[in-house]
C-alpha cells in the first residue's frame, strides 16, 4: 500500500535539504490519501511525498526521498520490508533442499597461492565452511602455525580481513579489518614470531593498503578525515591523504607525506619500490581507469614529491624499476595495453621506450619475476600467459590446464618461480607453480570436491548485439540437459568500470546446475574483456550499449533453445544492479524474474553519498547540464511507470557504505507502487552486511539459496525434496 502525502508548502531549498521530510513519515491521518494495491500482495505502508525539483529546466519527481534519511520512521519501514520479504522467501516449499545442496558443495578445503617475505611463507586456508579464511605462516624450518584467524574477531563472522601487508623481513604483520562489510578499515599489527598484538591502530582508512618502508620500521598508507557529518556509512568522502606511521607511536603522531586539498577528489595509492629507494604515489580521480603518477626519493630525507606523469590521459601501472629506469603497463595509444620504460632523469615522452608492444589480446595482469615480464592476457575473455625478457624478447607461453580464468602471476623479481591460480565456471580454483629453470608448470594445490567437474559443460558462444557488435558469452549446464527451450536459466552480468567478467567458480553455481538450471554470463561492453575501448563503449552516454548487449544475450538464449521468457531470470550486483534496474524499466517482457542487488538505481543523486562522487568518471553527473539528459533517460528509479513487471527481489544490506541502501529503498518503493501484474516485488535486506566484501560463508549460502529459490518459484517450478 502506498500512502500519498499532499504537496508541502515552503521553499524548494527546505525540501531539498530534507528539513520538511520527518513530519510526513508518520502513520496516516485525515489528510492522507489511502491507495490500495491492485495485486494480491499487501505491501508495507510507504509514505509518498509530492516532492518535485526542477533540474536543468526539467521537473523531476522524487516522492520517496525521505527514505534517504536514517530516521526512526525509515528504520521501521526497513524492518517491515525485511519481514515481508523474509515471509515470502520462507514460504517457498523445499528451500532447505537448496541450502543443503549448496552447503555440501561449499564444504571443501580451499588454499590460496603462497607469498614469501623474509624466511617465512604465508598462505590462506579455509577448512570448508569457516566464515572467513585463516592466515597461516610457515617458517624456514617447515613449521606451520595459525597467524591470524578472522573468525575469532566476531561471534557471527561479520568482521573480515580487508588486507594484509607483511614487513620485508617477514617479522611483522599489518592487517586491516572491516566490520559488517563496510569499506571503512582499521589496520593493526602483530609480531609474527610470538603472535603478540602490537598496540598500534590506524583508523579512517578506505581503499588503501599499508606498505612497509625498507627498514621495516613503519608503513605508508592513505586515509580520510573522520566524517564531518557524523554518519560514517553515508557521509561523502573527499581529500584522501598519504601518511607515514612509525611502529610504536600513536596515529596522531603520523607524518603527513602528501595531500592535495585543492583537488579533493584525488585519491592516492602508496607503495615502495622493491629495493626501497622510491615511494610511489599513484594518483586516481574517482573510478577513472586513468591515473597520474608521482614519486619521492627515499634516499634523501628532504626529497620532494616529483610529479612524473601529470596528465590524466591514460592508465599507468608501476611494475618495477632498475634505479632511474621505471617500468609501466599503460594503455596510452594502446587500448589493449603495452609495457614501457621511462627514465625519470629524462622524463619527456620523446624518451619513453616501448618494451612490449600492444597485441590483439588485452593485458589482464603483469609482474616482474626472475628478471622477466610475466604477462597474463585475455584471449576472447579466457586466460593466456606469456613470458618476456626485460628487453621485450618473448621467451615462451605458459602451459595452462584448460580454458578458463587465470589469477596472477604471484611472485617476486628475486625468485625463479611464480604461482598462478586457474579455474572455470565448473572447475574450482587450483594453484599451479611455474619454474623458470625447467620452463614447466606443475600442480601446487588442487582441492578435493564432492562433485565431478566432468559432469558439467561450460562453453563459449558468440552473439550479435543491437548495433552489430559481436559479444562472447559463457554458458554452463549439467551434461544431459536438453536444449528444448524450456530450461530454467539465470543470466548474470556486470558491464562497467573496466571490470572483466572472466570465468569465476562458485560452488553455489554448481547447485544451480544440479537443479537443472543453466547459468549464462555475457561479456557485455563496459568491462575490459577487449581492452579500454570495450570499456569506453559502455560509459557515459554510451551506457545504453551495455543494456542492449544484455537484452541481446537474453534473446540469443531464447532463440537458440536454451530457455524461454517464462523460465529466464536476470541478476546483477552493484553496477550490475543498475543493469537490472534498466531491465525492469526497459525490457520487463524478456524475463520472469529480476534481481537487482546492491544496485546504483538513482542516477540523479548517487554522487551525493559516500564514495558515489567517484563514479562520475564512469556515468557522468546530473549536476552537469550536458550529462543530465542521458542519466535521466535510463535512471531506474525515475523510469518506473505503472505496468506489468516480472517478479522482483531488490537486494541490499544495512551497512553498505559504497552503494548506500537508499538506492534500493527508493527503487523498491517505486516498484511496489507501480506493479500491476500479479507478481511480487519484495526486498531482501541483510543485517550486519555491506556491499559484499567480507561476507561470512553462512551468509553467502543463505543469499544464494534465497536467490535460487526465488527464481525457481517465480518460474512456476517446484523445488525437489533433494538436489544432487
Amino acid at each position: 500500500m502506498i500512502i500519498k502525502m499532499p504537496l508541502l508548502q515552503g521553499s524548494l531549498l527546505s525540501i531539498v535539504l530534507g528539513t520538511a521530510l520527518t513530519a510526513c513519515q508518520h502513520a496516516p491521518d485525515s489528510t492522507v490519501e489511502q491507495v490500495t494495491s491492485t495485486t494480491k500482495y499487501s505491501y508495507p505502508n510507504t509514505v509518498e511525498q509530492d516532492l518535485v525539483e526542477t533540474l536543468h529546466g526539467v521537473s523531476v519527481a522524487d516522492p520517496f526521498r525521505h527514505l534517504e534519511q536514517n530516521t526512526p520512521e525509515t528504520e521501521q519501514w526497513v524492518k517491515q520490508q525485511q519481514d515481508f520479504g523474509s515471509q515470502y522467501l520462507n514460504n517457498i516449499n523445499n528451500k532447505q533442499a537448496v541450502v543443503d545442496r549448496i552447503t555440501a558443495l561449499w564444504n571443501f578445503e580451499k588454499v590460496s597461492a603462497p607469498f614469501e617475505n623474509g624466511s617465512n611463507t604465508f598462505f590462506y586456508q579455509n577448512d570448508g565452511l569457516q566464515s572467513q579464511s585463516v592466515l597461516y605462516v610457515t617458517d624456514k624450518a617447515g613449521n606451520t602455525k595459525e597467524l591470524l584467524n578472522p573468525n575469532t574477531l566476531s561471534e557471527n563472522g561479520t568482521v573480515a580481513l580487508s588486507g594484509v601487508s607483511v614487513s620485508n623481513d617477514g617479522k611483522t604483520l599489518a592487517y586491516g579489518v572491516s566490520k559488517s562489510g563496510s569499506d571503512w578499515q582499521q589496520w593493526q599489527f602483530i609480531d609474527i614470531a610470538s603472535g603478540a598484538a602490537l598496540a598500534d591502530k590506524l583508523q579512517w582508512i578506505k581503499f588503501s593498503t599499508a606498505t612497509w618502508d625498507a627498514n621495516n620500521q613503519g608503513v605508508y598508507y592513505s586515509r580520510y578525515d573522520a566524517p564531518a557529518g557524523g554518519d560514517a556509512l553515508a557521509d561523502v568522502n573527499f581529500n584522501q591523504k598519504v601518511y607515514y606511521h612509525k611502529i610504536g607511536t600513536q596515529q596522531a603522531e603520523d607524518i603527513l607525506i602528501y595531500e592535495r586539498p585543492q583537488n579533493k577528489d584525488w585519491g592516492f595509492g602508496a607503495e615502495i619500490t622493491e629495493k626501497g629507494d622510491y615511494l610511489l604515489i599513484t594518483v586516481s580521480q574517482g573510478t577513472d581507469s586513468r591515473n597520474r603518477f608521482f614519486y619521492k626519493s627515499l634516499q634523501s630525507a628532504d626529497a620532494e614529491v616529483v610529479e612524473l606523469i601529470t596528465d590524466l590521459e591514460a592508465q599507468y601501472v608501476f611494475l618495477g624499476n632498475d634505479e632511474e629506469h621505471f617500468y609501466f603497463k599503460t594503455d596510452l595509444d594502446a587500448p589493449n595495453g603495452k609495457v614501457i620504460e621511462i627514465n625519470i632523469n629524462r622524463p619527456e615522452k620523446a624518451h619513453w621506450q616501448t618494451i612490449i608492444p600492444e597485441s590483439s589480446d588485452p593485458i589482464n595482469d603483469i609482474a616482474i619475476v626472475h628478471d622477466h615480464f610475466v604477462v597474463s592476457y585475455l584471449h576472447d575473455v579466457l586466460g593466456k600467459v606469456s613470458i618476456y625478457g626485460l628487453n621485450g624478447t618473448k621467451r615462451q607461453d605458459v602451459a595452462l590446464p584448460g580454458k578458463g580464468r587465470v589469477l596472477g602471476p604471484y611472485g617476486k623479481r628475486s625468485k625463479d618461480y611464480f604461482y598462478f591460480a586457474f579455474n572455470s565456471y565448473v572447475q574450482p580454483q587450483t594453484i599451479y607453480k611455474f619454474d623458470f629453470r625447467s620452463g614447466e608448470t606443475s600442480l601446487y594445490n588442487q582441492p578435493k570436491v564432492s562433485f565431478n567437474p566432468d559432469d558439467y559443460v561450460s562453453e563459449q558462444v558468440f552473439y550479435t548485439s543491437k548495433d552489430g557488435t559481436r559479444i562472447p558469452m559463457m554458458v554452463s549446464y549439467k551434461k544431459g540437459v536438453t536444449l528444448n527451450g524450456n530450461n530454467p536459466t539465470l543470466l548474470y552480468a556486470y558491464g562497467g568500470f573496466s571490470i572483466s567478467m572472466t570465468p569465476r567458480f562458485s560452488p553455489a553455481n554448481i547447485a544451480w546446475l544440479d537443479m537443472g538450471g543453466i547459468y549464462a554470463v555475457p561479456n557485455i561492453r563496459g568491462g575490459a574483456e577487449y581492452g579500454e575501448s570495450w570499456h569506453q563503449a559502455g560509459m557515459f552516454d554510451k551506457k545504453q550499449n551495455v543494456f542492449d548487449d544484455y537484452y541481446a544475450a537474453a534473446e540469443y538464449l531464447i532463440d537458440n533453445g536454451y530457455t524461454n521468457k517464462s523460465k529466464l531470470g536476470a541478476y546483477g550486483r552493484s553496477n550490475g544492479g543498475l543493469l537490472m534496474g534498466a531491465v525492469l524499466t526497459q525490457r520487463p517482457d524478456l524475463f520472469a524474474a529480476v534481481l537487482p542487488a546492491v544496485g546504483v538505481l538513482d542516477m540523479l543523486r548517487f554522487q551525493k553519498f559516500t564514495i558515489g562522487w567517484a563514479w562520475v568518471s564512469e556515468y557522468g553527473s546530473a549536476d552537469v547540464a550536458e550529462q543530465f539528459p542521458a542519466l535521466l533517460a535510463y535512471s531506474p528509479y525515475h523510469n518506473v511507470k505503472p505496468g506489468n513487471y516480472p517478479a522482483t527481489m531488490v537486494m541490499t544490506a544495512d551497512h553498505d557504505d559504497r552503494v548506500v541502501p537508499l538506492h534500493s529503498f527508493k527503487f523498491a518503493a517505486m516498484m511496489q507502487k507501480h506493479q500491476q501484474a500479479n507478481k511480487p516485488v519484495i526486498m531482501r535486506i541483510e543485517s550486519n552486511a555491506g556491499h559484499g566484501s567480507g561476507k561470512p560463508t553462512a551468509m553467502k549460502i543463505d543469499e544464494a539459496a534465497d536467490i535460487y529459490s526465488f527464481l525457481w518459484h517465480s518460474f512456476g517450478l517446484a523445488i525437489p525434496a533433494k538436489i544432487h
